[in-house]
């Protein structure tokens, strides 16, 4: 008898305990609306139990466990929030990037880190969008939201979170990761650039780092390419006819036939082969001025002295969904993802004219005057990363080969540019000693047949956040990280991400579909 009264004397023990630590927390939580943090006011701090948030303006209540919520605004407007575990915080932080003209906090992210354990925080990097897709309108005249779009807003908000973190938990962070792509690839290399003692670990994908080049030289010539002369304008229903004669001519250039490129810029197919009989103009082909405009957008423009301004996208993808049908062609003209955002951002960030005309613009005279008017807020072009090097922190920067949106050449000349200053750096006569170097610290991964951050053809979906804790944690740097298709919550394909210059190899046995049929190596070799 006695022992059973012990045991639920100590059932109630446990129970009261539990309660009185959740009573603490919740407590905790509610008094963290009276932190005080620079330049910040903090508008509310309350317990979100498990399963019951919906993000603003959704009917959809996200699975995630209990939290506590905290959201504040930094001068002049930078609104962010910051989730904090209730329960079994893994001692770790995960600052999390936006898309597009940002505007909004990235919840979905936010959500993804907080099942992981992490604690979690997000910006709308200081503005909120109109419900126009890339709306640009909040920029003008203000160059304090431009500079706080371009690089303060996650800045401040990376030093709030981890304040806010340590309050709440009595300790810091044992270490702080980003994680981001598209604008949030930007926001990255931003930190990685401008702050790099914000963050031990940085991954930043499909990054649109060069922003006002690529502004100049893809959101607003894909326009010239199509609009300059309506008559270029592609259809979407055209698209097959080109991303099936790419993968008739240039599949099997890496030894298999699985509609995927493995190195598109090994592809020479010529759009002109596409082009319509006199008199004909129908799906199966390209008219004149329709292969001109193709060719444009993959050559790139240049400048009068014949200097790339901006690399142009490459073969491969071209039919698939989110591809080139809604991010350079759309359903219409004057509707494509390129076009709204070339047509804003240089109608409000730059020359702050509602009736700017894009037919207007010069590649020579109006291209200087936009960089040096918003490059220095926007562009996150440096490769000096010897402070993020010599501070222990690690880079992960991966792109897809088949993305419609940011020529993913533009990623791989902004890793040279970084092993080209650390051979200066080093006076390093061998391009393989600076490679090494730079890969101590900064690693590429060019992902055949992806998308803009995610779809495509190719498999499209890694986790670069564990290899990121495994290598800044333990020393282990990745060599390969394994990629899948999905669909229909079944992997279907899987292929290894290589370190760059290496690419996956099939070794001629088994199936193409596994990744375990397949190694890592330098083409070259």
């Amino acid at each position: 008898m006695n022992r059973h009264i012990a045991y639920f004397s100590f059932l109630l023990l446990i129970q009261t305990s539990t309660s009185l630590a959740q009573n603490d927390s919740a407590l905790r939580c509610q008094t963290l609306i009276n932190l005080s943090l620079t330049d910040t006011t903090m508008s509310s701090a309350e317990v979100v139990t498990a399963n019951s948030f919906s993000a603003p303006n959704s009917n959809n209540v996200m699975s995630m466990p209990a939290f506590c919520r905290v959201v504040g605004v930094t001068t002049p407007a930078v609104n962010f929030e910051v989730w904090l575990p209730m329960e079994n915080w893994n001692g770790k932080y995960n600052g999390v990037g936006n898309g597009g003209m940002a505007g909004s906090i990235s919840y979905g992210a936010m959500a993804g880190a907080l099942r992981r354990g992490y604690a979690t925080a997000s910006t709308d990097t200081g503005h909120t969008v109109g419900p126009i897709s890339f709306d640009a309108s909040w920029a003008s005249g203000r160059p304090d939201l431009i500079e706080d779009f371009g690089h303060r807003a996650l800045h401040v908000t990376t030093l709030n979170g981890k304040a806010i973190t340590e309050s709440f938990y009595s300790k810091a962070p044992a270490f702080s990761y980003y994680t981001g792509c598209s604008k949030g690839g930007q926001m990255g290399l931003m930190e990685a650039q401008r702050y790099p003692y914000d963050f031990d670990g940085i991954v930043a994908g499909n990054p649109a780092n060069d922003w006002t080049r690529f502004y100049a030289g893809a959101h607003l010539w894909y326009s010239f390419a199509m609009l300059a002369d309506e008559e270029a304008w592609i259809p979407r229903s055209k698209l097959p006819a080109l991303g099936n004669a790419v993968n008739a001519a240039c599949d099997s250039l890496d030894g298999i036939e699985d509609g995927i490129l493995q190195n598109p810029l090994a592809c020479n197919f010529e759009p002109e082969a596409l082009t319509c009989p006199v008199g004909v103009d129908n799906e199966s082909c390209l008219t004149p001025k329709q292969v001109s405009a193709v060719e444009k957008i993959w050559s790139g423009v240049t400048n009068s002295a014949g200097e790339l301004i901006y690399p142009g996208l490459v073969p491969g993808g071209e039919a698939s969904p989110g591809g080139w049908g809604t991010w350079v062609t759309g359903s219409e003209p004057y509707s494509s993802l390129h076009w709204r955002g070339g047509e804003g951002f240089f109608r409000w960030f730059v020359f702050d004219d509602e009736d700017w005309d894009f037919r207007t613009f010069d590649y020579d005279r109006d291209l200087e005057y936009a960089l040096d008017k918003v490059g220095p807020s926007v562009d996150a072009d440096d490769p000096d990363l010897r402070t993020l090097r010599d501070n222990g922190a690690k880079l992960i920067v991966y792109h897809g080969w088949s993305d419609p949106d940011i020529s993913p050449v533009a990623s791989i000349n902004y890793f040279e540019s970084v092993v080209d200053l650390i051979a200066d750096d080093m006076r390093a006569q061998n391009y393989d000693t600076a490679l090494n170097s730079t890969q101590n610290f900064f690693r590429l991964f060019m992902v055949p047949g992806m998308g803009h951050c995610s779809g495509g053809p190719g498999p499209d979906r890694f986790d670069t956040l564990s290899a990121l804790e495994n290598w800044v944690e333990n020393g282990i740097a990745p060599e390969s990280i394994t990629a899948s298709k999905i669909i229909g919550g079944e992997v279907t394909r899987s292929r290894p991400l290589c370190v760059y210059p290496e690419v996956a190899i099939y070794n001629g046995r088994g199936s193409t579909d596994h990744e375990a049929n397949f190694y890592c190596a330098n083409p070259a070799d």
